[in-house]
C-alpha cells in the first residue's frame, strides 16, 4: 500500500506525518468497521486527505482519497452483520462525494500555493535585479562625473590659450564642445541625485525663501538660451505688475533646480518667436508658482506619467532628455511638503506647475 511505502523508505523526511495519517486512518477504520453502516464517519479522512496534500505529492493525495472512498463504500457491506437501506447507500456516496471534493480542492490550493511561490521567487530575483542594476548605474553615474569634469577644465584652459593661440573657428568649436560636456556632466548629475533620493531620501537645508527672487535669478541664466531660441521670458506677479515676495520655508538650492528645470523644458518646448510666463500667485495657505510655454500642448494619456523616472511620451515635447528632470523636480517638491502638476493651456501650450506651503509668519520675523 501507499502508506507503508511511505513509511519503509528509510530516506522518506516526511516519516513522522506518514505515522500521523496512519494512526488517523486506523481509528476511522475502527470506527467505521465497529458501528452500524448507518453511523458514517468517514467524513473523519477529510483530516488525514489535507494533511497528505500538504506534505506529499499529488498522486499520493489522489491514492489515499481513493483509498479512503473505498475503505467508505465497503463498510456498507462489510462485515455484513448489519441490513443494507437505501438511505445507507445514499448517505454513504454523499460522505464519498464529500472526500472527493475535498481532494480536489486540497489539489486546486496545492497549484495555487505552488504557482503563488514561483510568483514570489520571480519578483524577488526582480528585485535583486533591479538593486543590483541600480547600484551599477550609481556607481558607473559617479565614476563618470571625473572625466566629464577633467575634459572640461582641459577646453576651457585651450579656450583660455593656456597652451597657446587659438583662432576664432577653434574657439567656437571649443565652446560647443565645452556646452556639450556641461549638459552631459548636468544629467549625470540628475541621475546621481535620483539614485541618491531614492535610496537615501532627499536632504534639506530648509531656511526663508522668497521664491520671485529665486525665479528672477534662475531666469537670468537661461537668457542666453532663450536667446538662442528667440524665446522671450516673462513675469506675472499675480493681481498687479509690482513685484511680491513669496514666502516659503524651503531649500535653495534645491528650489534652483526646479526652476531650472521647468524653465528649461519650457524654452525646449516653446515655439521659436513664442514666449515663457512666469506666474507666481500669492495664497493664504500656499504659494504657487505656475511656468506656461506656447508650445505643442501635452497629450492626454501622458499627463498622468510626466513626473514618473525615465518617462519619454510620444510626442514632440517629449522628444529630447533623459526623462530625469522632471522625476527630480517632483521629488525636491514633494520633499518640499508641496505638490507638483501638468495641464495643457488654452489655445497652446503647457503649464507646469507647483505649490508650496506658506512660511509662517511668525518664523519670518523671527528671521
Amino acid at each position: 500500500m501507499l502508506l507503508l511505502k511511505l513509511v519503509t523508505h528509510k530516506n522518506n523526511p516526511c516519516l513522522r506525518t506518514s505515522w500521523i495519517i496512519i494512526g488517523l486512518f486506523t481509528i476511522v477504520v475502527l470506527l467505521e468497521y465497529s458501528t452500524p453502516p448507518d453511523y458514517v464517519f468517514g467524513y473523519l479522512y477529510i483530516g488525514p486527505i489535507m494533511i497528505a496534500n500538504a506534505r506529499f505529492s499529488r498522486i499520493a493525495t489522489l491514492q489515499l482519497t481513493l483509498v479512503a472512498c473505498v475503505l467508505t463504500i465497503f463498510n456498507v457491506w462489510i462485515p455484513g452483520f448489519f441490513p443494507v437501506r437505501a438511505s445507507t447507500i445514499a448517505s454513504r456516496f454523499i460522505a464519498v462525494m464529500a472526500l472527493i471534493v475535498t481532494g480536489i480542492l486540497s489539489d486546486r490550493n496545492r497549484l495555487y500555493q505552488e504557482a503563488l511561490s514561483k510568483q514570489q521567487a520571480k519578483l524577488h530575483a526582480q528585485q535583486k535585479l533591479a538593486s543590483v542594476r541600480e547600484d551599477f548605474a550609481s556607481t558607473l553615474t559617479h565614476d563618470l562625473k571625473t572625466p566629464l569634469l577633467g575634459a572640461i577644465e582641459t577646453l576651457q584652459a585651450f579656450e583660455r590659450e593656456n597652451f597657446g593661440p587659438v583662432i576664432t573657428a577653434q574657439k567656437k568649436v571649443i565652446a560647443t564642445m565645452i556646452k556639450s560636456h556641461q549638459t552631459s556632466l548636468q544629467m549625470v548629475e540628475t541621475l546621481l541625485d535620483v539614485y541618491r533620493n531614492d535610496v537615501e531620501g532627499l536632504k534639506l537645508d530648509l531656511a526663508p525663501v522668497n521664491l520671485v527672487e529665486i525665479a528672477e535669478e534662475v531666469a537670468i541664466t537661461l537668457t542666453e538660451l532663450a536667446s538662442s531660441r528667440r524665446v522671450y521670458i516673462c513675469f506675472n506677479y499675480g493681481e498687479s505688475d509690482f513685484r511680491k515676495f513669496l514666502w516659503v520655508s524651503g531649500d535653495a538650492f534645491q528650489l534652483k533646480r526646479v526652476f531650472t528645470n521647468l524653465l528649461t523644458n519650457a524654452i525646449n518646448h516653446s515655439l521659436r518667436g513664442g514666449k515663457v510666463e512666469i506666474i507666481l500667485e500669492a495664497g493664504s495657505s500656499y504659494q504657487t508658482v505656475k511656468v506656461v510655454d506656447t508650445g505643442a500642448g501635452i497629450k492626454l494619456e501622458e499627463l498622468p506619467n510626466l513626473f514618473k523616472r525615465f518617462y519619454q511620451g510620444h510626442s514632440d515635447r517629449q522628444a529630447k532628455g533623459s526623462g530625469l528632470g522632471l522625476y527630480l523636480t517632483r521629488q525636491i517638491v514633494e520633499a518640499h511638503g508641496g505638490t507638483i502638476w501638468a495641464e495643457n493651456h488654452i489655445p497652446n501650450g503647457a503649464i507646469f506647475a507647483f505649490s508650496l506651503p506658506v512660511l509662517p509668519f511668525q518664523m519670518l520675523v523671527s528671521t
